[in-house]
Formats: structure tokens, sequence, C-alpha cells
């Protein structure tokens, strides 16, 4: 058994561990193995939110963005997913206080809660486990490339060690194993992956030589739209759309914001978040953006390798396969996040059985990861086309739903089941390519189309149904928040400073810099918004 073999296993087992410590107290009750008895602390709820969204894409695709379309593709991504966390506030915050009081578990139970149809219930919970499963099998397909080309594992091996693995973790320890092993791998996710970026730019001079480097062989790559041409502005703002409404729609991250031990944790995690993905995708864009000096002419799937190619050649031994478990943590924390969701919902929404732990549940998690590992058998062209055109857009049709029973009154579960088919509908028409709308990536018609379905036909639909009282009023001053945010969203949609030739400092473009700065502005007012939320909240139990 080589060393590098040896380092993998010794992670994989490290894992195992740490999920058997959680085994006896996670199978007390399905809130204890779903949800860890809703008791996730801000820190702890901090990095199992982070490692679960950051999965293999935050690695492996960006790294291979970068290689293929430049620069370009950190602010929609840094910026955009940081812009994310708004929903943690708008979304998190109140299904927080609703799972709390009228105990669900799975989001669908939200759903049939507030909008009172089993019918929409259905349709809702499969939407997420349909675009679920080929965004799990991307785990599979990058642990299987990547332990193919550094520790010499067939890449079915490795894709299948990684799963099983995977579902071992949550089957014996549930949320709470999920959680802890989080913050192993989000920890290992930020240091390796930082020391990974180091060691690269130093093999090749230093990080501002290695981007002169890269800007003399493409200087597209220090351009927009990309070096591809690929990030048009139609394309750009539907990255930042789809990160909006795509990713609280997530099941493994939207069951933690019932894990959450309360808003404030939530309100922590949130200020945090955009902190995090403006640090951790600029190193991985970047280590994609030096590869393209150092490997030139990769194609078609291979940029997704060029994390492990770097390694590979860059550094060696021993060491590239203990940093290569940076992009090991990545997937796996999302791995085990999205069999444990996907089991729940499986078990609780499409059957009878309320009791974890039993062998019945058990199979589910092995079928669902058998499931996500006969997808990865058959990879597709790259994870970031497998993602955007088909899993992501997917989810983003039902944000629209949520947001509605969450804030309004006449929301319609007939018109949420319609609004759901439609844009479900568009989807399967662009990713089949019947329907092509060049420049424009198809969540901005896919939304639209949602949106005007769902908002019209409540407003045709006198009965609505279900329990309107659970919409909650927005407080005051929430109109002043939302033009900040907007302000924001608009200045991370620079177009006026598009097409001029790059000014590089430091070896970045200077746009590279304004959005690292955005990032973290956005992060400053992202906390002082949840302040004010949770005094609003404070202020409002207090008069009651």
């Amino acid at each position: 058994m080589s060393i590098r073999l040896g380092i993998v296993l010794t992670y994989l087992l490290a894992l195992l561990a740490i999920s058997i410590v959680f085994r006896r107290v996670s199978s007390k009750d399905r809130v204890e193995f779903y949800l860890a008895g809703r008791k996730v602390p801000g820190v702890l709820l901090f990095f199992t939110m982070a490692a679960t969204n950051f999965s293999a894409f935050t690695v492996f695709g960006l790294s291979g963005a970068g290689y293929r379309i430049g620069y370009a593709f950190f602010p929609v991504m840094g910026f955009g997913t940081g812009f994310m966390a708004l929903s943690f506030l708008v979304i998190g915050m109140r299904i927080n206080v609703l799972a709390r009081a009228r105990g669900y578990v799975t989001p669908a139970d939200f759903i049939a809660d507030r909008y009172g149809s089993r019918t929409l219930k259905s349709v809702f919970s499969l939407v997420m486990i349909v675009f679920t499963l080929p965004y799990l099998a991307t785990q599979a397909i990058a642990s299987g490339r990547a332990l193919e080309t550094l520790a010499g594992l067939p890449y079915w091996a490795g894709a299948g060690l990684v799963t099983g693995v995977s579902v071992l973790v949550v089957a014996l320890g549930g949320m709470r194993s999920d959680a802890w092993t989080d913050v192993v791998q989000g920890l290992m996710m930020i240091l390796f992956t930082a020391a990974a970026f180091a060691l690269i730019a130093a093999a090749n001079g230093g990080f501002v030589a290695a981007n002169a480097r890269a800007f003399a062989a493409e200087p597209t790559l220090f351009s927009r739209p990309g070096a591809d041409g690929s990030l048009a502005p139609g394309v750009w703002l539907g990255y930042l759309l789809l990160w909006l409404c795509a990713d609280p729609m997530f099941p493994q991250l939207f069951q933690r914001f019932m894990a959450a031990s309360d808003r404030r944790s939530l309100a922590t995690t949130a200020a945090l978040y955009p902190v995090v993905t403006t640090v951790l995708f600029f190193l991985t864009v970047s280590i994609g953006v030096m590869g393209r000096a150092s490997l030139p002419g990769l194609t078609d799937a291979q940029p997704d390798n060029v994390f492990t190619l770097l390694l590979e050649r860059h550094v060696g031994g021993p060491l590239a396969a203990l940093l290569l478990t940076a992009g090991m943590a990545a997937l796996m924390s999302t791995l085990d996040s999205q069999l444990l969701s996907l089991g729940s919902m499986i078990t609780l929404d499409f059957s009878r059985r309320r009791r974890p732990g039993v062998l019945a549940e058990k199979l589910v998690l092995v079928a669902v990861g058998a499931a996500g590992y006969l997808i990865a058998l058959r990879p597709p062209k790259t994870l970031l086309d497998l993602l955007t055109s088909v899993s992501f857009t997917g989810f983003a049709v039902l944000a629209p739903v949520v947001v509605g029973g969450l804030y309004w009154r006449r929301a319609s579960a007939r018109a949420a089941i319609a609004g759901i088919v439609a844009g479900e509908a568009l989807v399967v028409a662009f990713a089949l390519r019947l329907l092509r709308l060049p420049g424009v990536l198809p969540v901005v018609p896919v939304l639209a189309v949602t949106v005007l379905v769902f908002v019209v036909g409540s407003l045709l639909d006198p009965e609505g149904g279900g329990d309107p009282g659970i919409a909650a009023r927005a407080p005051k001053g929430t109109g002043r928040w939302t033009a900040l945010f907007a302000v924001f969203f608009v200045l991370g949609c620079d177009f006026w400073a598009w097409g001029r030739r790059p000014v590089l400092v430091l070896g970045l473009p200077l746009w590279v810099l304004y959005y690292g700065a955005l990032g973290l502005l956005l992060a400053v007012a992202i906390w002082a918004c949840a302040r004010w939320a949770l005094k609003d909240r404070a202020e409002t139990s207090r008069h009651r």
C-alpha cells in the first residue's frame, strides 16, 4: 500500500471514528438523528453550513473554471455566494422559529403545514430529491478522479470508497457526526487549500510571477467576460440569481436552518459567510489560473482535475496526498449531508416510518449512495455543466414558493404546484436543448415564469389553502435594508467597468481587489442587518 493511499485511508478512518462517538445519542429519536436535537450552536453551525455548501465544486470545479474562464469566475462565486447568505436571515431565521414551534424535520414539512396540501408536499420533496442526486454524484465523480491521479486507485474504486465511507458516517452518527466531521473537514479545506495555493505559487516563482506568466500566456484570463467569453452580462446576472435562489433550497442547508440552536447562531453564520467565500473561492480560482501557465492544453473534463495535477507536478510525494485531502474534505462534507437529507425526505415524506436507526432507514441511505455512485460511473463533461444546467436551476424553482409561504398570506397551494411544474418543465427543456437563450443562463427565464405563474395563480385563487397565519409581516425598516442590499447587488454587477484593459496590482486585475473589498463590506452589512433583526424580534416579543 502506498504512503499516499495510506494518508487518505487514515483520514477516512478518522471520520468513521468521530461518527462512532455519536452513535448512541443520535439514535434516540428522529429529531436527534436528522437535526442533532435542534442544538447546533453558532461556531459549529458556521462550520457545518460552510463545509456542507462547499462541495467538490468549490475545490475541483472552481479551479477548473479558473483554468477555463479566468478570474472573471471569482466574483460570481465569491461575491455571489456571499450575497446568498442573506437567505439565512430572510428564510433561515423564520424557518428556525417555525420548526421549533411546529415540529418540522424535513423542508416539505413546512410546505405541508403552510399550504395544507399533501400533493404540494410530495411535489416539493420529489423535486429536491431528483435534483440532489446529480449534485451528490459530483462528489463521487471528483473523489474518483482525485484518487485515481494521486493514489493510483481505479476511478470506480475511488468513487466507491468515498461514497461507502460517507454512507457509514451518516448511518452511524446522523447529523451530530455530520456536523462535527464538518468542523474537521472545514478546517482542512481552508488550511490545506491555502497551503496548496502557497506551494503552487512558490513553485512558479511566487504569486505575482505566476500570474505574470499566466497573463503573458493568455491575457483574457484577467478580463471580463472571461477567457472563453462565457460570462456575458446576462450570464453573470444569472449566476448571482442562481446562487441566491438555489443554495438555500439545497435540502442539506434548509435542514440546518431547523437544526440551529437559535436565531443568533444563524445571524453569526450569515455574517461570517461572505468572508470565507471571498477568501476560499479566490484561492481555488487563482490555482486554476496559475495552472493555465504550468499545464497548458488541458481539454474537456481535464481542467476539473487541475488542482490534483498541479499538486502532483509541483509538490509530489506524501505532502501532495495530504493537501489533496482539502478537496476530499470539501466533497465528503457535502456528500454525507446530502445523504442524510435525502434519507430523511425519502423516509419521512413518502412513508409512515417515524423511528430513525432501524434497518429500513439504513437501507435507504445505502440505496441513495448507490444511486449517486451509479450516476458517477458515467460522468458529464464538466462539473460546472452538470450543476448549473440541471441541479441548481431545478432548486431555484422552489424558492418563490418558500418565500411566498413565509411572507405572503395570499400564497396558494394550487398556484405553487402550477409554478413548480411550469418552472421545472422549462428546466428540462433547457437541459435537453429544446429551448435556447444565448447570452443568458436558463435560471433567468425559468424564475421569471415560475414567479409569474405562482403570483398570478395565487391572486386568481380565492381559496388559497393552508394556514396563512404562518406568513409573517415584514418588520418596520425592512425597506431601508432592502434598498441597501439592492445597492450591493448592483455593485456586484459592475458592467460599466467591463471591456477595459486590466490594470494589474500585485499580479491581479484591479477589479479582483474591488470584489475582495466588496465581499468584506457585505459581511459587515449582513452583520448589522442581523443585529437589527434580532433586536426587532426581541422588542416584538416584549410587547406581546
